[in-house]
């Protein structure tokens, strides 16, 4: 199944601690079905330091889950993603406004 969020994209949470708040994805793992997005769900770590990186409370974005994310068109409203065929090509359209996604 194509991707409807992919790395790069601008989101905002829907459900959750972090509810409203935005960010861009840093990475997709398709398989489990979560982001890791930007300042948001983030979590204190706790590591040791070493020859070559300073120890302490280092804090660390974690996984959300797909479902929990909406995508933000243009206008900075959240939206469903959709698929269309252009050109022979399949293409990502927000589902608000009609525009072509990817470009």
């Amino acid at each position: 199944m194509a991707a409807k969020l992919k790395k790069g994209d601008k989101v905002v949470v829907l459900a959750g601690k972090d509810k409203g708040k935005e960010g861009t994805i840093a990475s997709v793992d398709p398989k489990a079905g979560k982001a890791i997005v930007d300042g948001v769900n983030m979590a204190i770590r706790h590591t040791r330091q070493s020859q070559t990186a300073q120890g302490g409370r280092l804090p660390k974005a974690l996984p959300i889950e797909l479902s929990n994310l909406a995508y933000l068109d243009k206008n900075g409203k959240p939206t469903r993603v959709g698929f269309k065929v252009e050109d022979g090509k399949k293409v990502r359209v927000a589902k608000t406004t009609g525009d072509v996604i990817d470009a």
